[in-house]
């Protein structure tokens, strides 16, 4: 492996391509031939995310979310918050997670984690109660 690699957001899978009104949702992982760092940049168009939906969290992967712009809300377990610009959310990989942005404009994230080998990003999901819509 090289010393160093460099990736475009083209070149980063989207998570979100088969649902464009959620925004995306890109992992630079792949692209930057990571071995020991998960990396994902996601950009919330207004009124999107988990409300209405899942929660999720995994087996053995503590994420931190990074909030670049805008306001988004999370739902880790039965605590609901808001985080703005520059604030930085740690989950335990224990807890069941889920973002939203209800704010008039767009939110941009960054999610890092230990990159998971094996089974270890395997998510276990909640029923669709977890964060009812208002």
């Amino acid at each position: 492996m090289a010393s160093y690699s460099v990736a475009t957001r083209d070149q980063a899978a989207d998570w979100m391509a088969e649902y464009p009104a959620f925004g995306e949702m890109r992992s630079y992982t792949g692209a930057l031939d990571c071995g020991e760092v998960a990396f994902t940049w996601r950009l919330m168009p207004p009124e999107t995310g988990g409300k209405g939906s899942y929660g999720h969290r995994h087996k053995d992967q503590e994420e931190v979310y990074f909030v670049i712009h805008g306001t988004v809300q999370f739902k880790v377990d039965d605590d609901e918050f808001e985080a703005g610009p520059h604030t930085a959310v740690r989950i335990s990989t224990d807890a069941y997670r889920s973002v939203h942005n209800d704010g008039p404009e767009e939110a941009e994230l960054i999610i890092c984690s230990r990159r998971a080998q094996g089974d270890e990003a395997a998510s276990e999901k909640t029923d669709t109660d977890f964060w009812p819509a208002d």
